[in-house]
């Protein structure tokens, strides 16, 4: 671990002796919308990361600039940051009036030109955030906050955890992105949220459809990528406060960033300090199980007992600058602490002293969790002239411990023995280490014609402890090369194709139970440890391919994407053999999975101009092999058994979105997406697949001004939630009722005197309704999701000028 922090260190000192080399000039000034100049204002070139301040005129001057194709941002405390594409081919002027951005196309995402150029450029269908949008609909978690995106739903764990769905595919088919490294830890498990700080996130972009080209295995369903720590302008330092409340959990919280740049030299830190109690429900009391446990459990003052957690996440970046070398180390730790809803977890949920969960609800008792997650990353990247190197590797260690009071079923004794090494309350215990690589190559024949080649490697080991099994440890190795080609064939349309070869082995070791169970053989009887996992190795390989085209004629978007890509299957699909806890079933693995195979079509069409957009995103999927969990009739230690098995899949839907500006402050928008799985062979043949989520459609209207009394660029939005029934189902699956829920938002950017305060207020679920989310985890259990949620947030930003040596 020493020997590899070094190494990061080491990459990040690196100094390149370059020959001076002649390049362009990009100048210009930046102005207010009434023409004032802007002094101090931030202009910046990605991303080869050059940036200048405007001076008392207003006016800027970038020299030595390469050719190539850029993002210029130009930001400036109190107004809306601009951000756009530009091609220097030579000497050239740039000019930039800082106004309100203009209402979003689908009236889900705060754009720029720059999110729409890179629509343009990717032929996958890709939706752009920045932490504008992020903070307008803060949600209970990250993933809660991409939500109002087309074609992305959740996972809910509660009100503060969730994982992401893409298009109805999650858990190991989704892969997050921090920082151009794959966030790992524990996600095949359906109650582990995401380890990753909300507020760190600056810019995130969403790929829906298989992207196994550029990110390997595990990238088959779409991808998050999440970008953060953006490097200051040269002698700058500047920072922000983000104040929150909720009101439903009783959530108070506070982020804390400060980041500076002394010429080539760079820092940063980042605090994120949550606290939160029981989150409640629109319901006296609730069902668990209402099939087969059948209990029903009284909720004190609607709260969900034992929900209530905290965050305490830190973060902090170093790193260095030069005119074509860069490198910088990024290092984080999130460390979270959270209940399991009392009445719904373990063997006897009706044996819950309710009495003492009640007596506070923001303390944490059994069942809980814990987690702690460490990342440290090297980015480093070298430009010269036509060629780009960029190398990311990272370390993390996630640790995740979920403790309960011991309970013995089976054969387990009924006292815990005091032997063992580890406590009698501790469920499971999780802990793994992860080593990454990536090495990309692009080079730049001319303007039309690029090729970038690249090779990923990575490493898991996964350690286990504690009472209770469901995976067993394991060691996992992956090796990945990739061949990207793109060709402009004009000032419209675009070419790409690429290929990839993949290897994975899989190592899984040996678990026997500690305690001795009786094995029959004719008439007699003997006690052995029995073996839950057997030792298996298995090794996986295949290519994947991908061809996608653009053509883009004045306000039109047309796109299409045909590819292949894989997914080699998990530990807990290959080896699992215990109870899951938090859904009362026996889950089986199949050791001898073959990995999953998916064929898929994309397609996307778009019309937009200043008042009206309408465009469409359809899809077609085929996997030949889909891993899921097959319910059966059989049960195991009075628990219905679950085998991980696979079917021929075919799955299709799509996106739709349009906006209509009714007047000049005042716009309608509409975003509806459908997916539907079919199952065309196995014992389910002719079901869909579990966890489908619903078509559903969110109609907006918002209202938006550049002053309005003592605030500026203020809004007030309205969202109108329509959820579909979702009937199509695979037992044990319940339908779930069709629900509306009405959501608004309003905010705007207040000065006091020389300082911008950023506000914006969301009340969720405006009626308090009661409904059930299908994708929830604690659907199952028939539990509602939380009711009305008043969000309140606060960002102050600051920043001052460092004088240059």
């Amino acid at each position: 671990m020493i020997r590899f922090i070094m190494l990061l260190v080491c990459m990040s000192t690196i100094q390149f002796n370059l020959l001076s080399q002649v390049g362009y000039q990009l100048s210009g000034t930046v102005s207010t919308g009434n023409n004032s100049p802007l002094t101090g204002a931030v202009v910046y070139l990605y991303p080869i990361e050059k940036g200048s301040i405007t001076d008392a005129s207003g006016k800027f001057n970038l020299k030595d600039l390469p050719a190539g194709r850029y993002k210029i941002e130009v930001s400036f405390i109190g107004y809306k940051t601009l951000s756009d594409s530009i091609s220097i081919k030579g000497h050239q002027t740039f000019n930039a009036r800082l106004e309100v951005s203009s209402l979003s196309l689908q009236e889900v995402v705060v754009k720029d030109n720059y999110a729409e150029q890179r629509k343009r450029e990717e032929s996958l269908n890709i939706e752009v955030v920045n932490d504008d949008y992020l903070k307008m609909n803060l949600g209970g978690s990250l993933m809660n906050s991409l939500e109002r995106l087309p074609g992305v739903s959740t996972i809910n764990i509660g009100a503060g955890q969730s994982k992401p769905v893409i298009r109805g595919l999650g858990f190991n088919r989704v892969v997050v992105v921090e920082n151009n490294i794959k966030h790992e830890a524990q996600q095949w498990g359906a109650d582990h949220g995401l380890e990753i700080d909300q507020f760190a996130a600056e810019n995130i972009e969403v790929i829906k459809g298989p992207a196994s080209l550029k990110y390997g295995s595990d990238a088959i369903g779409g991808i998050i990528n999440i970008k953060h720590n953006q490097i200051p302008a040269p002698n700058t330092l500047q920072g922000n406060v983000d104040l929150i409340g909720k009101s439903n959990n009783d959530l108070i919280g506070s982020s804390l960033s400060l980041s500076g740049r002394k010429n080539w030299l760079h820092a940063g830190v980042r605090a994120t300090v949550l606290s939160y109690g029981d989150y409640r429900v629109p319901a006296d009391s609730v069902v668990i199980f209402p099939d087969s446990y059948s209990y029903k459990v009284n909720l004190h003052n609607k709260r969900m007992r034992n929900t209530a957690g905290y965050e305490h996440n830190y973060h902090g970046t170093i790193g260095i600058i030069k005119d074509n070398f860069q490198s910088r180390i990024l290092a984080s730790q999130t460390n979270s602490k959270g209940g399991f809803f009392a009445n719904a977890h373990g063997l006897e949920p009706r044996n819950v002293d309710s009495e003492v969960h009640d007596q506070s609800s923001r303390d944490i008792l059994l069942p809980y969790y814990n987690v702690s997650h460490f990342k440290i990353a090297n980015k480093t990247k070298w430009r010269k002239d036509q060629l780009e190197i960029q190398f990311d590797g990272g370390f993390q260690r996630n640790f995740r411990q979920e403790w309960s009071q011991y309970t013995s079923h089976g054969y387990m004794p009924p006292t815990f023995p005091d032997t063992l090494p580890f406590s009698s309350e501790l469920e499971r215990e999780f802990k793994k280490d992860y080593y990454s690589a990536n090495l990309n190559v692009k080079y730049a024949f001319n303007d039309q014609l690029s090729l970038t080649t690249g090779l990923n490697t990575d490493y898991h080991k996964n350690d286990i402890d504690g009472r209770g099994f469901i995976i067993p440890a394991y060691n996992r190795t992956g090796i990945g090369g990739f061949l990207l080609l793109k060709y402009a064939l004009s000032e419209e349309s675009a070419l790409q194709a690429g290929v990839r070869y993949d290897y994975g082995n899989i190592s899984i070791d040996q678990y026997n139970d500690w305690y001795l169970s009786p094995v029959v053989e004719g008439n007699d009887t003997t006690y052995h440890y029995l073996e839950r996992a057997s030792e298996t190795e298995r090794n996986f390989s295949s290519f994947s391919w991908s061809v996608g085209y653009n053509y883009n004629p004045s306000n039109w978007i047309f796109k299409f994407n045909a590819g292949k890509s894989f997914r080699m299957p998990t530990a807990q699909e290959l080896a699992a053999n215990g109870i899951n806890y938090h859904y009362f079933r026996y889950e089986v693995g199949d050791a001898d999975l073959s990995p999953e195979v998916s064929w898929q079509l994309d397609a996307g069409v778009e019309y937009a101009e200043p008042l009206f957009a309408i465009g469409a995103s359809p899809f077609l999927n085929y996997f030949s092999n889909y891993i899921y969990l097959n319910p059966t009739s059989e049960f195991n230690q009075g628990y219905q058994v679950f085998y991980y098995t696979q079917s021929r899949v075919l799955r299709y839907g799509g996106e739709i979105h349009a906006h209509y500006q009714l007047f000049n402050s005042l716009t309608l928008g509409v975003i509806g997406e459908y997916v539907y799985s079919l199952q065309l062979s196995g014992e389910k043949d002719g079901y869909t697949l579990p966890f489908s989520p619903p078509a559903s459609a969110i109609i907006n209207l918002k209202y938006q001004k550049d002053k309005l009394g003592f605030a500026e660029n203020a809004y007030f939005s309205v969202d109108c939630r329509l959820t579909a029934a979702q009937n199509d189902i695979v037992p044990p699956e319940d339908p779930t009722p069709g629900y509306t829920l009405v959501n608004i938002g309003l905010g705007g950017d207040i000065r006091l005197k020389n300082q911008t305060l950023s506000v914006s207020m969301q009340v969720q679920n405006l009626f308090n309704k009661a409904y059930l989310n299908h994708t929830s985890y604690y659907r199952l259990m028939s539990i509602p999701e939380q009711g009305r949620n008043i969000v309140l947030n606060v960002s102050i930003p600051f920043s001052t000028h460092l004088k240059s040596n």
